[in-house]
């Protein structure tokens, strides 16, 4: 092995090393993320909720009108509480990518966006978890991305499908774009990056200001 091929393998290895590295510290901050959540959302919620039933239950012999209102108030918090809960468990792990497959997951992200988005694509066959869930977010990134910095009135289109030994997933957007060049070593889609790369694929993000933005992946499918 000559020296260029040498020193290739050596910056392949030390790239690795780091995006090794970046996934750990990601998967940390996020953790640390989801405390606060907890913490400073559903938590403070059901503590007021626990507040708002001693006081109804105190109401309910001196003020039954006083009562009922509140226990009116309890129940429109409570549905708050479970939609927050509901919007974490869908970060942390969707419950449809097990239940129903990809496809369905993705329709209910896209759904869920805050953007108008739609997904093409066909039936898939069962895939690795980790595959499966590797797409899954890097989708869920992308749109966020698209929902929060490319403009008023964005729409997005997700596709994913088979391509010989590959399954390919791509988002594109009519957003307003950015000028594209080297990932900063943290935020959504360096951990994109890191994790399609990390099972072997490759991500490729497209964008200029004013043309939108395109985030393609390729993740080769074990035989």
């Amino acid at each position: 092995m000559d020296g260029e091929a040498v020193e290739g393998l050596r910056i392949e290895i030390e790239d690795l090393r780091a995006a090794r590295a970046r996934l750990v510290a990601a998967a940390d901050a996020e953790r640390r993320a989801f405390e606060r959540k907890l913490h400073d959302g559903v938590q403070q919620e059901l503590v007021a909720l626990v507040v708002n039933l001693q006081l109804a239950r105190g109401l309910c012999a001196t003020d039954p009108s006083a009562a009922g209102a509140l226990l009116d108030e309890i129940g429109r918090d409570a549905r708050i509480a479970l939609e927050g809960l509901r919007r974490l468990a869908l970060e942390i792990y969707p419950p449809f990518l097990d239940a129903a497959g990809l496809v369905v997951a993705l329709r209910s992200a896209a759904a869920d966006a805050g953007i108008v988005a739609h997904v093409e694509a066909a039936a898939l066959p069962p895939s690795r978890p980790e595959l499966a869930a590797s797409v899954y977010f890097c989708c869920l990134e992308a749109l966020r991305n698209a929902a929060q910095h490319a403009g008023t009135g964005v729409k997005a289109k997700i596709a994913v499908g088979l391509e010989e030994a590959a399954l390919v997933f791509e988002v594109a957007d009519d957003g307003s774009g950015f000028v594209t060049g080297r990932l900063p070593e943290s935020g959504g889609l360096r951990r994109s990056s890191d994790r399609v790369e990390a099972l072997g694929g490759r991500l490729e993000i497209e964008s200029e200001p004013g043309h939108g933005t395109r985030v393609r992946g390729t993740l080769p499918v074990p035989a």
